[in-house]
């Protein structure tokens, strides 16, 4: 059989196969009925362009990259209190990237975690299909308990913008086209214990088992606050916070903080890094809606990486030391939404702007245009990390 051929079949077999142990158990006592098996998902796809001031004696590059994803979410729950989630990404990425930049290929095709589900149907100069589920775990509810095995998203983060929180799976504002945000391998389990109030275990173990995450979380209210309480082991370090939730005069207040400390004594001079960001929102009565965070990260820097290749961790969510942040977004109109965000990082004198334009073109059919610009003084490595542009189609079934 003709190999492009194969591999047009190996996409659609990924697109269908986790549907065949679903069918078989999906339909009520009479068989008719598919009320416990629930598909959606979306196709998405889009054009980016990248242009980088690189460093004397190099001269300024630019790379055109065309992707193309298919998202597809599925849940099945075989009884009223277990659910079955399967969510996963096929991605194409084809264009100078690829083909310039091999470690770029490497981190779209890596996977983090402790069982490598990552699948590269093809790999050739240009171009990459990849396929990866993001969330794959079984889920059960007991009156006030819940547990999750595999892959999840552990949700511990409260601010909009940056998360020290969320030691298992942090999330970078950078990352423009993954609303869902990554998962982790991990089992969690949950207890609610009255009015806002619950405790959580959870761990995810790594491959290197130094490199695990484990810690447990402790919530409840205080005089209209949410606040809770994190104590673990992240990855060699011992780990422990805060976060909080409440509001003033219509206005939101939020925070997040973590100390890490290393185990074992290190000689990098990192032996303790402390993290606060607190944020400010605000919904005006024209439906501006405002957030506005700071950012204090003892450990945080963008001297000896590749800023955009950068993976932000809960221990260092940020390029500098210091970092004050706000989100505008604003309906223009019923199928018109705008947003831009704006990152000042006062001690490396740069500054990064992202406005974004939603369009919806028809039903279930979104037209969407990115843009991410850095701009700084002297020797910054943001400001010279250039700019981004992107726009896409997404269709949602």
């Amino acid at each position: 059989m003709n190999l492009e051929i194969r591999r047009i079949l190996w996409v659609l077999l990924i697109a269908v196969t986790p549907l065949f142990p679903c069918l078989a158990d999906a339909r009520d006592s009479e068989g008719t009925a598919w009320e416990n098996l629930h598909i959606g998902g979306y196709v998405q796809a889009g054009y980016v362009h990248i242009s980088a001031s690189l460093p004397a004696p190099a001269e300024d590059e630019s790379w055109n990259e065309y992707r193309v994803q298919k998202r597809l979410n599925i849940r099945w729950d075989p009884a009223p209190n277990i659910a079955c989630h399967w969510q996963m990404r096929t991605r194409l990425f084809a264009g100078d990237r690829v083909r310039q930049f091999p470690a770029y290929a490497q981190e779209i095709t890596e996977d983090y975690g402790l069982v490598d589900l990552s699948w590269t149907i093809i790999e050739e100069d240009n171009r990459i299909l990849h396929y990866i589920p993001d969330r794959l775990y079984a889920e059960g509810d007991w009156q006030d308990w819940n547990i999750r095995v595999g892959r999840q998203r552990v949700n511990w983060g409260v601010n909009m913008i940056t998360n020290p929180n969320d030691i298992f799976n942090i999330y970078s504002i950078y990352d423009f086209d993954y609303p869902e945000r990554p998962g982790s391998d991990a089992i969690r389990i949950q207890r609610f214990m009255g009015f806002a109030s619950r405790m959580e275990v959870a761990a995810s173990p790594a491959r290197n088992i130094e490199e695990s995450v484990a810690a447990v979380l402790y919530a409840f209210d205080r005089r209209g606050y949410d606040i809770q309480l994190i104590a673990g082991y992240f990855r060699e370090r011992a780990a422990a916070g805060a976060g909080w939730a409440g509001s003033m005069g219509g206005t939101g207040l939020k925070g997040e903080a973590m100390v890490f400390s290393d185990i074992k004594g290190q000689d990098n001079g990192r032996d303790t890094d402390f993290i606060i960001a607190a944020a400010v929102d605000h919904m005006f009565a024209n439906s501006l809606f405002m957030v506005i965070e700071g950012l204090y990260n003892s450990g945080g820097g963008a001297d000896d990486f590749l800023l955009r290749a950068q993976r932000l961790s809960p221990d260092n969510p940020s390029f500098s030391k210091y970092q004050v942040s706000a989100q505008f977004s604003y309906p223009f109109h019923p199928l018109l939404d705008g947003a831009i965000t704006l990152i000042g990082y006062p001690d490396e004198d740069a500054l990064f702007i992202s406005p974004a334009l939603t369009w919806s073109v028809a039903e279930n059919l979104d037209a969407r245009l990115v843009g991410q610009f850095f701009t700084g003084g002297g020797d910054s490595a943001i400001g010279s990390a250039g700019t981004l542009v992107s726009a896409s189609l997404q269709y949602h079934f």
